[in-house]
């Protein structure tokens, strides 16, 4: 698990990263015996710290707004570079819906200098249907989601490229007047570090078109045609990378998460059991894939759950066509985890789980 620089489709021989996604709270905020703190950011620091001391090459956070999981994530995965030295620190994804362009440009480049170009931020449309509550803290979108969604991720890249936004006058301290004005930091290169999450291909191919990485998830649209959850990711990955190559962007970089939590007894398993979404834990073991409404509404297939021996998760990833074919493999944490469990899946994981998956991709 060595941290990659390269951008390309996998080739013979390429390991890919390895990494895992995990909720951060800001919960357990203490004021009574000295400064302001939150012990749920403290768990979440410790466990990063310990994620890169297993070698995981990235570690991201999910964005939640009006609930405990991170709201800013920006600000957290800076403080976090800190104290984590090496590994890439990312987010799936920050939900366009609720920023603007011009201040998440400005968050997004100084968080990248305080990383020293290890920000590996993922952006995404939301993931709510029900946008009213939203409204009173983040004003009314501009037009549908989709329309509003594009005009953000639109103007926040042509900030990030350098756009002229205005020319300074008399009242500009320390600026020439005449002088072009951009949006403040500008760093080279980071534009071509930010990902998309998409689930689906139409959506993929746009993250292409513009060079950006593709984020996948655990979910997939359903078109009704009955085919597999790899199936169905496999085209969006396909999508992706023929509308990248279209762009001049060569093969992009895919990211692919997965929710594969080894087991080394029944206690374990009992345990972990309860923290899968209930529908999908009917029994121990390897949970198949399972046809319900996403966030938003629509019809999706969700991609199987494991948990079993170390070595039936290994073969599952391996027999995972999408797996095969990603530049990035994320290991999802359970959400509902204590960072005990946590890090007890990814030391499990790191230990028992990659080398033989590795193994058998890096051929």
């Amino acid at each position: 698990m060595t941290p990659s620089a390269t951008s390309s489709a996998p080739a013979a021989g390429t390991a890919p990263r390895i990494g895992f996604a995990a909720q951060v709270d800001h919960t357990g905020v203490e004021v009574d015996a000295g400064p302001p703190s939150s012990s749920g950011l403290r768990a979440g620091t410790e466990l990063f710290t310990a994620a890169e001391r297993l070698g995981y090459d990235v570690g991201y956070v999910r964005t939640r707004h009006l609930q405990d999981a991170l709201s800013s994530p920006l600000l957290f995965l800076a403080a976090l570079g800190q104290s984590v030295q090496r590994m890439q620190l990312g987010t799936a994804v920050i939900p366009l819906r609720f920023e603007n362009p011009g201040r998440l440009a400005e968050d997004l480049a100084t968080a990248d200098l305080l990383l020293g170009g290890r920000l590996r931020a993922g952006l995404g449309s939301g993931y709510s249907a029900h946008d009213a509550m939203y409204v009173e803290a983040y004003g009314q979108m501009r037009g549908e989601r989709g329309e509003h969604v594009d005009r953000v991720l639109h103007e926040l890249l042509a900030l990030l490229d350098g756009q002229i936004v205005s020319t300074a006058d008399a009242h500009v301290e320390g600026v020439e007047p005449g002088t072009p004005l951009r949006v403040q930091p500008q760093v080279p290169g980071l534009r071509s570090r930010l990902a998309y999450g998409a689930a689906g291909a139409e959506r993929a191919a746009m993250a292409g078109s513009a060079g950006l990485g593709l984020q996948l998830a655990t979910m997939v649209p359903d078109d009704g045609s009955g085919r597999s959850f790899e199936s169905l990711q496999l085209d969006v990955v396909e999508a992706y990378r023929e509308a990248s190559r279209a762009a001049g962007y060569g093969e992009g970089h895919v990211m692919v998460s997965r929710q594969m939590i080894p087991v080394t007894g029944d206690a374990e398993l009992e345990r972990y059991v309860s923290l899968i979404p209930r529908e999908r834990a009917a029994a121990p073991g390897v949970s198949g894939e399972h046809r319900s409404l996403e966030i938003g509404g629509h019809e999706a297939v969700y991609s199987q759950i494991v948990l079993d021996d170390p070595s039936v998760v290994a073969q599952a990833l391996i027999a995972d066509p999408v797996v095969q074919a990603a530049d990035e493999i994320v290991l999802v944490l359970p959400f509902s985890a204590d960072r005990t469990d946590q890090l007890r899946v990814l030391e499990s994981f790191a230990r028992d789980v990659v080398p033989h998956l590795l193994a058998a991709i890096v051929t």
